[in-house]
């Protein structure tokens, strides 16, 4: 495979860096979408045990529930998973200011005066604009085309439902009566 050309010189060199860039940002944006929604749920894999069995017995003492937490194992991993994600995000993001990175320069002149007037971070007029334009431009259109899908997708699942499902509820009474006998 040919390695993108930067400027594209060519329909076909702008297709191929369009098509990789656009491909590169869906990939970003999953991976944060998925980063973010990891790192979210992980607090709700703990699971709450209560065991009740002994607060029926004749001789009750108090407190009668015992009360078992499990699951933090599972948050953890959720949790570095998320993180993970994370770290393939700035990768990718990484990967993408790389390779658009310019030539170096060879004359010993240009070199001296890129070293002398091209460094220059406080005057915003000298920060590489090009080369972020070339790393992200079709990037961003990538991740927004994910993170329109992924809307609607959401938007559909949400309203084609009667709602969220509601959670159990277990209702238990007794009724005693006294028994009139004449």
């Amino acid at each position: 495979m040919a390695p993108l050309t930067i400027p594209p010189d060519s329909w076909r060199a702008w297709v191929r860096l369009a098509a990789w860039e656009c491909w590169m940002g869906m990939l970003v944006c999953f991976a944060l979408g998925m980063a973010v929604q990891q790192i979210a749920a992980a607090p709700q894999r703990i699971v709450t045990i209560y065991d009740f069995s002994n607060c029926y017995v004749a001789q009750v003492v108090l407190p009668c529930e015992r009360v078992s937490r499990t699951g933090v194992l599972n948050v953890a991993f959720t949790f570095m998973v998320g993180l993970l994600l994370l770290v393939i995000a700035a990768w990718l993001l990484w990967e993408l200011w790389l390779a658009v990175k310019p030539r170096p320069i060879a004359d010993e002149f240009l070199k001296l005066l890129h070293h002398s007037f091209g460094l220059d971070w406080r005057n915003p007029l000298t920060w590489p604009w090009a080369r972020l334009t070339w790393a992200y431009g079709f990037t961003l259109l990538g991740a927004a085309s994910v993170a329109g899908a992924a809307a609607v997708v959401w938007t559909l699942a949400s309203s084609s439902g009667e709602g969220k499902a509601l959670a159990p509820h277990v209702g238990t009474s007794q009724t005693f009566r006294l028994d009139q006998r004449p």
